[in-house]
């Protein structure tokens, strides 16, 4: 597609970093590191994903684990966790299907204010290939307030 200010976006693996590194990534865009609002087209990216780098893109959390003064110079460690695309998979479960249920207000409470509405399926994740997985460690360009 042609569209300014854009770049291509390769085949990758997906990284998941703490939000507290966006500021970081933002330093570096025009040094490998291209912003998801500067794809050709933002329909496939995932509504957590910040960016990309080389074959990675950045999905930023809030839940990424920080290990707070864990580094020699007493700096926070961040665990970037990378995923290969053969590393988990989904599975099918048979002999149950998705069932929406839907109460409306009259039966779901006294006041007849609330109504439910719920999606009830079962499915399973595995880890297909461990070595898929990646830990990528690291520490900030700068510290706030340092």
């Amino acid at each position: 597609m042609d569209r300014f200010g854009t770049g291509p976006i390769r085949n990758s693996y997906f990284m998941l970093s703490s939000t507290e590194l966006q500021s970081d990534f933002d330093s570096l865009v025009g040094q490998g590191v291209l912003n998801n609002w500067n794809y050709p087209s933002n329909t496939n990216a995932l509504p957590t994903e910040w960016g990309s780098v080389f074959n990675l893109r950045l999905l930023t959390s809030s839940e990424a684990p920080v290990a707070r003064g864990a580094s020699a110079n007493s700096q926070d460690v961040y665990y970037n966790t990378v995923l290969g695309k053969q590393a988990i998979t989904h599975i099918a479960q048979d002999g149950f299907s998705m069932k929406l249920i839907y109460r409306d207000p009259y039966y779901s409470g006294m006041l007849a204010q609330n109504a439910t509405l719920a999606i009830k399926f079962s499915q399973a994740q595995a880890l297909t290939q461990d070595t898929a997985i990646r830990q990528l460690l690291c520490t900030r360009i700068t510290q706030l307030g340092v």
